[in-house]
């Protein structure tokens, strides 16, 4: 009796096994309800941007009735977002604005969206996270290559290269005077970004300027403007050293300095001229006493003094 209720027990196992695979194969052949999921990665209440929601795209292969709800990281319900609403068969949109069922905001940290089909008696708990994030990158380091440059095009510290250490990946955003000249196109935490004296399309005029670096990261939070890290840098073209120069003996030679990158540069005094090197001008005063006025140019950069001769 005992072999025969052995080989019921095998024979019964055997049955349900086989049973239960045939019910798994049918399963894996049977679609899921729903199909083409797209899920917001991040998202900011607070950034005040088209980031400020978390976005639930979902496509129904039939129409049924749903329950949409967020989870928190111990997949405890937190926020049910429709309950027992229709959807058609098609895509439908969920939003999720970053609060808990009670009103209050939902803590920084990673969620999961659940969505339950009454029609089709199932529940399905996405894989995609959804990180909810309100903290504000910020700029740890902002060093420049050089304090001052000169954008005149000569290919000669032409512009300021600016390297940074951010809180995060982000973008970096420069401004000026409150104007953004500068948003990088990649997010790195390090980096460097190159400003070439430009505000709108315009060349800045000669100056000490004031770069501030901010940053925006990918849910959208953009660092305050108190927050910004200064730079200040120097954009100058070619400059004498002196507006105002006296005491100049006619027909002796005298000596101005001359501030450029240039290798050449032009200069006139009043009938004659030519071109010089370096940092200090060397010119012959004319052999008539009076006022002149000599000019510097490079690349269409100009800057004059006033010579008095006795």
């Amino acid at each position: 009796m005992q072999r025969v209720l052995t080989t019921a027990t095998l024979v019964g196992l055997l049955v349900a096994t086989a049973a239960a695979f045939a019910i798994t194969e049918r399963l894996k052949l049977v679609k899921s309800p729903i199909t083409g999921t797209h899920i917001s990665a991040v998202f900011s209440p607070t950034c005040g941007c088209t980031r400020k929601r978390a976005n639930i795209s979902v496509r129904f292969r039939h129409r049924d009735v749903v329950t949409v709800s967020i989870l928190d990281s111990k997949l405890k319900p937190l926020r049910t977002l429709v309950a027992g609403q229709s959807v058609p068969r098609g895509r439908s949109v969920f939003r999720w604005e970053g609060l808990t069922d009670f009103g209050d905001r939902a803590p920084e940290g990673t969620y999961r969206v659940e969505i339950h089909l009454e029609r089709q008696h199932r529940t399905i708990l996405f894989p995609d996270r959804i990180r909810l994030d309100t903290t504000a990158p910020q700029v740890i380091d902002a060093t420049p290559n050089r304090t001052q440059f000169s954008p005149d095009g000569d290919h000669l510290a032409d512009s300021v290269s600016i390297h940074y250490v951010l809180s995060e990946p982000a973008h970096v955003l420069v401004y000026v005077d409150g104007h953004r000249v500068i948003r990088t196109h990649f997010h790195p935490t390090k980096g460097a970004v190159l400003w070439s004296g430009l505000v709108g399309g315009v060349l800045l005029p000669p100056g000490v300027v004031t770069l501030e670096l901010g940053a925006v990261d990918a849910a959208g939070n953009v660092t305050p403007a108190a927050e910004r890290t200064r730079v200040r840098v120097e954009i100058r073209y070619i400059a004498l050293a002196n507006h105002h120069i006296t005491d100049v003996v006619a027909g002796r030679v005298f000596e101005i300095g001359v501030s450029t990158d240039a290798k050449l540069y032009a200069w006139r005094l009043g009938a004659r001229h030519g071109v010089k090197a370096g940092p200090l001008l060397r010119l012959l005063a004319p052999q008539q006493k009076g006022r002149y006025t000599l000019t510097v140019r490079e690349l269409g950069h100009v800057d004059s003094a006033t010579v008095l001769v006795k």
